[in-house]
């Protein structure tokens, strides 16, 4: 049975008011075998990442950690509860190394080969263990911080029980790259507001907040959307933030008019397609 990440929208309210606006949590559920196990978000402590330690050149090697149906996104944190022995070990090797571990989302039939190395996508997100619970049975509670999007040039897979990469991340967008223009904010804002449930209040105080840079609250907007993991996989192959908040955009308005609301059509005339 592969690891399964709970994201259930209804418990959001409970981190984020746990931590501050810049460094933005989401779901508290994290699953394994499908069943809930909590993470105690009161030991998190904002615990950031350490960029002059920790931060990787472009071209790094990283252990890569699949799911089915987890896409992590840069500034945004990520509980998860390890169990199999291969990733207990990845989880074991990363603390005493650099933290890094990144996230990639499991491709096509990939439950036949599971236990190998099945295929995943090639764009993925590195991010830094930020805490760890080690359990003791062996097995692990971790939160991972955003650090950035990465592209698999190599994978390398008969080096130890779990896979890894060697990649090449995304250069970290700079000045006017990290905004989001107003109006762009306003047409998302008004468009999540359609389509989350009642207990989202609190997620839709912090995208309200006008002090979360712009790359943080598009990319809580992306993590928190209730869409698919190839939906949430394209935003995160997205070449810039100018693309991916285009891309939202488009989600959004099906999203609205899948719910009956009335909306003005779509802005940009792009189709919807699944990741490569």
């Amino acid at each position: 049975m592969a690891p399964w990440i709970g994201l259930d929208a209804g418990k959001m309210a409970q981190i984020l008011r746990e931590v501050k606006p810049n460094s933005m949590l989401k779901r508290d559920r994290p699953y394994a075998r499908n069943n809930p196990i909590p993470v105690k978000i009161d030991e998190i402590r904002h615990l950031t990442v350490n960029e002059e330690r920790n931060s990787p050149s472009r071209a790094s090697i990283i252990p890569v950690f699949p799911l089915p149906n987890v896409v992590l996104f840069p500034r945004i944190h990520l509980p998860l509860h390890i169990f199999e022995p291969r990733y207990r070990e990845m989880v074991k090797d990363a603390m005493a190394n650099r933290k890094l571990i990144g996230m990639a989302l499991l491709r096509g039939d990939w439950e036949k080969n599971y236990h190998r190395n099945p295929d995943v996508y090639p764009v993925g997100c590195v991010g830094e263990i930020v805490n760890v619970t080690a359990l003791p049975d062996g097995r692990y509670n971790i939160v991972l911080y955003g650090f950035r999007e990465y592209e698999i040039q190599e994978h390398i897979l008969d080096l130890t029980s779990y896979r890894q990469a060697n990649v090449l991340l995304r250069e970290e967008p700079r000045g006017l790259e990290q905004n989001v223009p107003d109006d762009v904010r306003r047409e998302i804002l008004d468009l999540v507001q359609r389509t989350v449930e009642g207990e989202e209040s609190e997620l839709l105080k912090i995208l309200s907040a006008p002090s979360v840079d712009g790359e943080t609250w598009l990319n809580l907007c992306c993590f928190s959307l209730a869409a698919s993991t190839l939906e949430k996989q394209s935003l995160l192959e997205a070449k810039s933030l100018e693309e991916r908040a285009k891309f939202l955009l488009n989600v959004l308005h099906f999203k609205v008019a899948e719910k009956g609301a009335p909306f003005d059509g779509l802005r940009d005339s792009k189709e919807r397609k699944p990741p490569h």
